[in-house]
């Protein structure tokens, strides 16, 4: 009985001095009587007190504060704090864009709670920004890089895709980014020396590997739902494949949807992520006018030689003899169809608008996407979770980010209303912490007013 004793007096004692440690000492930020999303569960955690110290969480605690041992105080009172968002397919501006348009571009997600990007097209010059975002020399989100494009173009033989994987992989590039184009053997090849030199791939779906091939190779991810219609055509069609027009739109009248819980199951069995960029394929190749998309508040953010090759494109693209709204439509419900078998049945669904890409800003985007997905059948904690918890579990990083938990990262977004309720609280950002550096409403949009003004000149 006295050794018992002894444990728990000790244990007791331990557990008072790491008490007293995270409460009294010096801490940088304390976010009071604030209600936490719970990712993983939905649940609402309510009047939490949130220690921020040295850019992690580093305590949570429903008990009272001496508020004169932090150095910043956040009155979270009838607010919300939930981890910030990850946008998995992004993209980061080419070398030749200018040091100051490439620190805009991050603002941008990061004025809409966007805290890690998925850089979709990789350049040596943005493993030098994903070092910088990291130390915290650099305002960024978290940065993930794909390599330069695997197309068929730029591999063209198996020995160009055993040297350019290889290389790539030593690189220090995150992933492989698989782009149209690269025939089946070289694409194999491709796929073989990646898992032996240790390198996942994501990406599109090249035409003559096919939806099934690709998912049976264990993509990563299989961004745009790319492939997925053309595998619902019944091979009694007799198509050639590379006359599947945008993303297997041509293919839509022959679409048979009762194959596509094979394709999902598929997808579970071989642990492969889906990006859908849904946004892209209702402001892109859709029924609505590039006039109407210029019009939207956040095009003042881009520049103005952006927006009118975005508006060349769009039309161009429209004036394809084959489009039809009737044949979109339901294009758009295949799609759709997709989405919600994928989420509920398949490996799992990642946040992802391809920003920026045809009126798509950075950051703004994500709204965008998360309507498609809401428009797809999703609920309100599975698209959150798909911005959330679910890319650090792509990311193996749990450990890392993606949840309001103690220990982790402190990227994370202060809401004014509570978005398991409307996702639209997702656009009513009371501020941004990334990597425990917080920006607040008014800085937000302080900032965007300079960047609208720079983009007007250009």
């Amino acid at each position: 009985m006295r050794t018992l004793s002894y444990l728990f007096l000790t244990l007791l004692f331990f557990t008072s001095c790491n008490e007293s440690k995270v409460i009294h000492e010096k801490q940088d930020m304390l976010i009071s009587n604030i209600t936490i999303i719970d990712v993983e569960t939905g649940k609402l955690l309510e009047n939490r007190n949130v220690i921020i110290d040295s850019g992690r969480i580093k305590g949570i605690t429903i008990d009272k504060l001496n508020t004169n041992n932090f150095d910043t105080l956040i009155d979270g009172t009838a607010k919300y704090l939930m981890p910030g968002l990850a946008e998995m397919h992004a993209h980061i501006p080419p070398p030749t864009t200018s040091q100051e348009r490439i620190e805009e571009t991050l603002f941008l997600y990061l004025s809409n709670g966007v805290t890690t990007i998925r850089g979709m097209l990789g350049d040596p010059l943005h493993l030098d920004l994903r070092k910088q975002a990291h130390e915290g020399t650099l305002l960024s989100p978290r940065i993930y890089v794909s390599s330069p494009s695997l197309n068929g173009n730029s591999v063209k033989t198996k020995e160009e895709a055993v040297e350019k994987v290889t290389q790539y992989q030593k690189d220090g590039y995150d992933f492989l980014k698989i782009h149209p184009g690269i025939q089946r053997d070289v694409f194999d090849q491709a796929v073989e020396t990646a898992n032996k030199v240790g390198i996942t791939f994501a990406g599109h779906v090249p035409v003559d590997v096919g939806v099934r091939h690709a998912l049976e190779s264990n993509y990563a991810s299989i961004d745009h739902v790319d492939g997925f219609l053309e595998g619902l055509v019944p091979t009694s069609a007799n198509v050639k494949a590379d006359e599947n027009g945008f993303f297997g739109y041509a293919f839509t009248p022959l679409a048979d949807t009762t194959n596509i819980d094979e394709l999902v199951a598929l997808a579970k069995k071989h642990k492969v992520w889906i990006v859908p960029t849904q946004s892209l394929f209702e402001r892109w190749f859709a029924p609505i006018t590039a006039d109407e998309l210029l019009n939207q508040p956040e095009m003042k953010y881009m520049p103005k030689s952006t927006l009118e090759k975005w508006k060349t494109t769009k039309e161009t693209s429209m004036q394809d003899e084959s489009f039809s709204e009737t044949q979109w439509q339901q294009f758009d419900e295949i799609r759709k169809q997709l989405i919600k078998k994928l989420q509920d049945n398949g490996h799992g669904i990642l946040l992802g608008s391809d920003a920026p890409q045809l009126f798509n800003v950075p950051g703004f985007s994500i709204q965008h996407e998360v309507k498609g997905m809401q428009n797809a059948g999703l609920t309100s904690l599975e698209i959150i979770q798909s911005g959330t918890i679910n890319p650090a579990k792509y990311f193996e990083a749990l450990d890392e980010f993606g949840q309001v938990k103690e220990g982790l990262s402190a990227d994370l977004i202060i809401l004014e209303k509570n978005p398991l309720e409307d996702l639209k609280a997702l656009q009513h950002i009371n501020g941004v912490f990334v990597k425990g550096q917080w920006i607040s409403k008014q800085a937000i949009e302080k900032k965007l007013i300079r960047i609208a003004e720079n983009a007007a000149k250009n």
